[in-house]
């Protein structure tokens, strides 16, 4: 089977050009299929607040009413998306830049209400993902780059976790080719100690996850960033990596950040 990899970058890595830069450069050496997928950094939130649209949170979490859906498609879909294309162009890259909406690649539900109302929020379902669309845009050479708005197939967008589009593009593309998931965010990956970027915990295994959260390794945003990434590897992916983007260079020693495995 053909190899793939694909990976996701978070919003640090798109509010510093040095550290994009230098990763879509990295990025670019990877040999074979490869997807990428970012998300949204603090532009969006900065022109909200520029225009006088208040950020809502409810336990941590944006809701995102009307208003704040047209300015992250704006920022998410268009702004960052066209720069890291025109970067990765560049570097040499056939990029093309894309939403779930884009050749119906990725539809999602809005998020269902129970307590809380989150508004044009998408959750994935196991069929989300267009693996056709996907696979024609692979064997034409083109690298896919998805910002984090997908769309319900009735004409609304919906804005959605990045770290989970990811995952289940993995999952669905992981019966055609070799995948390899990687999440790549600021820390070189899951960290004994925080502070101390030598504790990373090189590998990670489904039955330590739960001791890990008990005693403080595992905690916040990286609690459903292991979530998604068990989930791709109980359901195909070959391996799910989480680390440093500046380490992506240590892929081809196996000395990028933590690997999870089942």
């Amino acid at each position: 089977m053909r190899k793939l990899t694909v990976i996701k970058i978070g919003g640090n890595i798109i509010d510093n050009p040095d550290q994009l830069n230098n990763f879509l450069n990295n990025f670019s050496a990877i040999n074979g299929s490869k997807i990428l997928i970012h998300g949204g950094g603090k532009i969006a939130t900065k022109l909200a607040s520029d225009l006088g649209i208040k950020a809502t949170l409810i336990d941590g979490r944006r809701v995102t009413d009307k208003e704040t859906l047209d300015i992250v498609t704006m920022v998410y879909a268009g702004l960052i998306n066209k720069n890291v294309v025109a970067a990765l162009q560049s570097y040499g890259n056939n990029a093309i830049g894309l939403s779930g909406a884009d050749g119906n690649c990725i539809k999602a539900i809005k998020r269902p209400v129970k307590t809380v109302d989150y508004g044009w929020v998408g959750d994935l379902l196991e069929n989300s993902v267009n693996s056709e669309s996907l696979i024609a845009f692979l064997n034409a050479d083109f690298i896919p780059v998805f910002s984090a708005i997908t769309h319900n197939g009735q004409g609304q967008l919906l804005n959605t976790n990045a770290d989970t589009i990811a995952s289940s593009i993995a999952v669905a593309l992981s019966s055609h080719f070799e995948t390899s998931l990687i999440y790549c965010f600021e820390k070189k990956g899951v960290l004994r100690d925080v502070n101390d970027d030598s504790s990373v915990v090189s590998e990670i295994k489904e039955k330590d996850f739960i001791p890990l959260q008990q005693d403080g390794t595992i905690t916040d945003g990286m609690i459903p960033k292991l979530h998604n990434a068990f989930d791709a590897i109980n359901k195909g992916v070959k391996e799910v990596l989480i680390g440093q983007a500046s380490d992506l260079p240590l892929l081809k020693d196996n000395k990028f950040g933590s690997r999870i495995l089942k």
